[in-house]
C-alpha cells in the first residue's frame, strides 16, 4: 500500500538480509564469520529482523528468508505507530551524590542494570551501570563512599530518547551505542544553562521492555 511508512534498516542489518536470501540456510555463527564480527554483537540485529519477518530462524537449521512478507509488514507497522510513550517504564534515579554502596543497594533492589542520576535541580547528570560499578570497585577498598558522580557516565555523553521516537529509534540506539537501557527524557522548563540543553528525566526504556514487546507483537501477528 503507498503511502505506508517503511522501517529504515541499518547498513549492517542490511547485509545480513541479503547474506541470508543468498546463502539461506546459514547459521549466525556464519553470519558472524562473513561480516567479521562476533556473534553476540549480530543478536539484537537478528532478533529484531526475525520478528519483523525479514529473516527466519529455524532450530537447528539456521537462518532462511522470510516466509511472510505480510506478517513482516503488519508488525513493521505497528511497531512504527508505537511511540516511547506507549512503553516507557519508571526511572530508576539516584541523586549525584549518592554513595556508590547506595548505588549496588539500588541497582539490586530495584533489579536493574543501570541507574539514572540527577543532580540537585533534578534533571539528567549521568548514568552509573553495573559494569561501571564492578570496574570501579574491584580492588578499590574506599569505593564505598565515594559519589557515584566519580563513576557515572556524564552527560552530555548519556545516549536519551524522548518520549515522542518511536520504538524503532529506540532500537537503533541501543544497537549502535551497545547499551541496555535508555533514560527517556523532556526539555527542563528552564532548558539552556550555560548554553546546553537541561532534561528533565520522564522515564526509561530497556532491551527487556523492547524484548517483550516484540514478543507481543510476533504472538499477536
Amino acid at each position: 500500500m503507498r503511502g505506508e511508512p517503511v522501517i529504515e534498516l541499518t547498513a549492517r542489518q542490511l547485509q545480513i538480509v541479503e547474506l541470508v536470501k543468498a546463502h539461506a540456510p546459514i547459521t549466525g555463527e556464519q553470519i558472524a564469520e562473513q561480516l567479521g564480527l562476533s556473534r553476540p554483537t549480530l543478536r539484537s540485529d537478528l532478533a529484531l529482523l526475525v520478528m519483523l519477518g525479514l529473516i527466519d530462524a529455524k532450530p537447528k537449521v539456521g537462518y532462511t528468508a522470510g516466509s511472510s512478507v505480510n506478517t513482516g509488514t503488519h508488525v513493521s507497522r505497528k511497531l512504527l505507530a508505537l511511540k516511547i510513550r506507549d512503553v516507557q517504564s519508571i526511572p530508576v534515579v539516584v541523586g549525584e551524590q549518592a554513595s556508590v554502596h547506595d548505588a549496588v543497594v539500588s541497582l539490586f533492589m530495584e533489579n536493574v542494570g543501570s541507574l539514572i542520576v540527577i543532580g540537585e535541580d533534578g534533571c539528567l547528570s549521568g548514568v552509573i551501570s553495573r559494569k561501571d560499578l564492578l570496574k570501579f570497585t574491584l580492588g578499590n577498598t574506599n569505593a564505598a563512599s565515594m559519589p557515584v558522580s566519580m563513576v557515572m557516565t556524564r552527560e552530555p555523553n548519556v545516549i536519551h530518547v524522548s518520549p515522542d521516537e518511536s520504538v524503532i529509534d529506540a532500537a537503533h540506539k541501543m544497537i549502535n551505542h551497545q547499551v541496555d537501557s535508555l533514560p527517556v527524557v523532556v526539555p527542563a522548563k528552564a532548558e539552556h544553562v550555560g548554553g546546553r540543553t537541561r532534561w528533565e528525566v520522564v522515564g526509561r526504556i530497556t532491551k527487556t521492555i523492547m524484548t517483550q514487546l516484540l514478543l507481543d507483537l510476533a504472538i499477536d501477528r
